[in-house]
Parts: structure tokens; C-alpha cells; sequence
């Protein structure tokens, strides 16, 4: 399964923002922001910020459509 993508982030004097697909998804103040810098160089930077921003997908959607109680009334 690819990795997400269209993820991508800009410095703004201390704030961090996430953009998705050129649309602001969440923007990172303070500590979140620091942390979020530190870890963007050890990490797959487009996996950290699709889990910031709650993009996330598990691989599951396609079996969830399938069952039952989400097949309608």
C-alpha cells in the first residue's frame, strides 16, 4: 500500500503549518511545533504529518463499505 501523500509544511517564525493538498489542515504552535521539527529529519515526513492532521489512512476502508451495518437500512 503507498504511503500518503500531498502533505507539506511551512516555518512561520515559531508556528509550523501543514498544508494537504495546497489547503491548511492544522498549524502547530509552541512545543508541538518544536517537536514536530525534531522529528520531520528522523521520520517519513509525509506518515508524521498525516498522522498530525488525522489523514491517516489504515488500509481498512475498503473492507468497512463491505459489512453490514454500514450497507444501509
Amino acid at each position: 500500500m503507498p504511503g500518503p501523500s500531498g502533505f507539506a509544511y511551512v516555518v512561520r517564525g515559531g508556528d509550523v503549518v501543514i498544508t494537504h493538498h495546497g489547503k491548511v489542515a492544522t498549524t502547530l504552535r509552541g512545543r508541538r511545533a518544536a517537536d514536530f521539527l525534531d522529528d520531520v529529519e528522523a521520520q517519513d515526513a509525509q506518515e508524521l504529518m498525516a498522522r498530525l492532521t488525522g489523514n491517516y489512512r489504515r488500509g481498512n476502508e475498503r473492507q468497512a463499505r463491505q459489512h453490514p451495518r454500514n450497507q444501509g437500512a
